[in-house]
């Protein structure tokens, strides 16, 4: 006895069965769906495993106590570095209440004009940076210096400085309000900062008696 014949099934959406076309145009519709929403997971689940290795991370980097303004031991580096050079370096001797924040060696880029460069804190919580420039000539100096001309001169402990003012406004000063500069041997030395010119001054007066040497050295 042969097997009844199974009716097509009737879709409630249709009323009526299922064409050959209708039903393939389905099934690739529920396959779509399903590869979509599968990717959509995996998305999800990616994106979590990798917050959760950042998080890992973060707990396991140790993060320094030690403040950004830490002070340099300016002078450790200058010993290293004048091992190849002839002129000697500034160190300066600073106040127990001056600190510094950088030191590096500039072999000099397209201007080919090498330094030597101390970032200095002042008592007044003011920036100075001393540069000591060996062979400078007069367009890295207008460089360094924002084409800006000298104002006047100063004498301090001996050695005389051009005073610079930034005629710029305020807000566009940055880290130059003031200058002084003086040249002796081979060296340009220039001191550029937010500091007023007492401080100014007082380093100055530090560096002096260096920079009278190396002048004599050097004639």
């Amino acid at each position: 006895m042969s097997a009844a014949k199974r009716e097509p099934r009737i879709v409630a959406e249709l009323g009526r069965p299922e064409t050959p076309g209708e039903t393939k145009t389905r099934l690739a519709e529920n396959s779509r769906k399903y590869r979509s929403h599968k990717t959509v997971n995996n998305l999800v689940l990616s994106l979590l495993a990798t917050l959760g290795m950042v998080f890992v991370l973060v707990l396991l980097v140790p993060r320094s106590e030690a403040p950004l303004n830490r002070a340099v031991d300016f002078a450790a580096v200058a010993e290293q570095v004048q091992i190849g050079i002839d002129e000697p370096l500034l160190v300066p001797a600073l106040p127990a209440d001056w600190t510094a924040n950088s030191a590096q060696w500039r072999a000099g880029g397209t201007d080919k004009i090498p330094s030597w460069n101390i970032g200095l804190l002042t008592p007044a919580d003011e920036y100075i940076g001393l540069t000591q420039a060996l062979g400078a000539n007069p367009s890295w100096l207008a460089d360094k210096l924002e084409d800006t001309a000298a104002s006047g001169t100063v004498t301090i402990a001996g050695v005389t400085w051009d005073v610079h003012r930034n005629p710029a406004p305020e807000k566009d000063r940055g880290n130059f309000e003031s200058a002084l500069v003086t040249a002796a041997g081979d060296s340009t030395y220039l001191l550029v900062g937010t500091a007023d010119d007492d401080e100014l001054a007082a380093l100055a007066e530090v560096v002096a008696e260096q920079i009278s040497t190396n002048d004599a050295e050097g004639q």
